[in-house]
């Protein structure tokens, strides 16, 4: 049990400071779409009768490459709720960091509704620390790290929580001094959500290796199926809504949330349009599956079969960020987190407490043998 104990002081202390960015952090991150509808002027689609038909995709990206004609178009996203796509257009076929214009246009009439210009918001920069602390991929990979850790101490703690509480009634919190009060909430508030930070922990780290898994099933996958079009130039899409259209016929269970053009860069393939579907539920939203259709022949498709830990990351964005059940599920995740926070905090309390006792009280020791010696 002495073993158990130092394990989970440790473990709890080394993750403490990282654990603590990472809830507060987090805290705002939850409610990422509220706040960015607060702050942000957000481009909404013009009203109109509900049954106002759509123009064709080709239609919409040939307005946005009139509004900007020097530009490369990279993507289109389709928005869920409104009449929206967004044309996601760089000035170089491959796309450079910083230089993203996103045209948001309507897809009713095909106007040009406005130009999201590449810029970073007080949310941007928050999901930068909470992701990887400006680092990049080894600040991702150190934060899972760390992930794994914090699940060593919710082991740990569990582990010694059971004999230390069974001579109380559960919910007791003994008032004989603050440090023991503290201590008794410490442990109760730690063991009702143990549950919940074991999953977010957990699901943390599984998606600090979106990077590596990406790059782990692109090359197992892609350059068997993309070795007969090696070294082709560009193929012009002959129609992407026709593309968009034969996706939909053959998974008819799946919403269509974008579309890839032909690209050289490793996220695509030079003759073909991806079109990039995901379930029509609030979990399985999170789930996407690319199907390769040909660019200049939308009858032939390729759905790449997805690895399963590809899939585990997919399951854990959920999980870990408790954005598919709405603003309820929401506010409990928050409530969750103020209470890691407080059990952080409280842990850490403990332990300089329990050191400042005992210096205190090893002082007392010296001074009464001192005393006890001196003539």
């Amino acid at each position: 049990m002495r073993s158990w104990v130092q394990v989970h002081t440790w473990t709890s202390l080394v993750s403490m400071i990282f654990l603590l960015m990472l809830c507060l952090t987090g805290l705002p991150l939850i409610f990422h779409d509220e706040i960015n509808h607060l702050l942000a002027d957000e481009i909404a689609a013009p009203p109109m009768p509900a049954d106002t038909p759509v123009l064709p995709l080709d239609r919409l990206i040939a307005s946005a490459r009139q509004q900007q004609p020097e530009q490369h178009v990279l993507f289109v996203s389709l928005k869920a709720a409104e009449p929206l796509v967004v044309v996601a257009m760089s000035p170089t076929a491959i796309p450079v960091p910083g230089q993203l214009h996103r045209l948001t246009v309507d897809a009713r009439t095909g106007a040009v509704l406005g130009d999201e210009a590449p810029h970073q918001d007080v949310m941007d920069v928050i999901l930068r620390i909470h992701r990887d602390m400006f680092t990049g991929l080894p600040g991702e990979l150190f934060l899972g790290l760390i992930g794994l850790v914090f699940a060593a101490s919710i082991v740990s703690g569990v582990v010694v929580y059971w004999p230390f509480m069974r001579r109380l009634q559960f919910g007791t919190v003994r008032d004989r001094s603050r440090r023991l009060k503290w201590l008794d909430l410490h442990n109760l508030l730690g063991i009702v959500t143990v549950s919940w930070t074991l999953v977010v922990g957990l699901t943390g780290t599984v998606n600090t290796l979106a990077v590596p898994l990406s790059d782990l099933w692109r090359a197992q996958t892609m350059p068997a199926l993309l070795a007969p079009y090696q070294g082709r130039p560009l193929a012009e899409a002959a129609s992407v809504e026709a593309a968009v259209d034969a996706v939909r016929a053959a998974y008819p269970d799946r919403l269509v949330a974008s579309v890839t053009m032909p690209t050289a860069t490793r996220f695509g393939s030079p003759q073909h349009v991806i079109v990039w579907t995901k379930g029509r539920t609030p979990f399985t939203a999170r789930m996407f599956t690319p199907v390769l259709v040909d660019a200049r022949d939308s009858t032939k498709m390729i759905a790449p079969a997805f690895a399963w830990y590809l899939r585990a990351l997919q399951v854990s964005r959920p999980l870990h960020f408790g954005d598919y059940g709405g603003l309820p599920l929401k506010i409990i995740w928050a409530l969750l987190d103020v209470i890691t926070i407080i059990v952080l905090c409280s842990g850490l309390y403990l332990w300089i407490a329990k050191r400042w006792g005992g210096r205190r009280a090893s002082s007392r020791v010296v001074a009464r043998a001192a005393a006890a010696v001196s003539p």
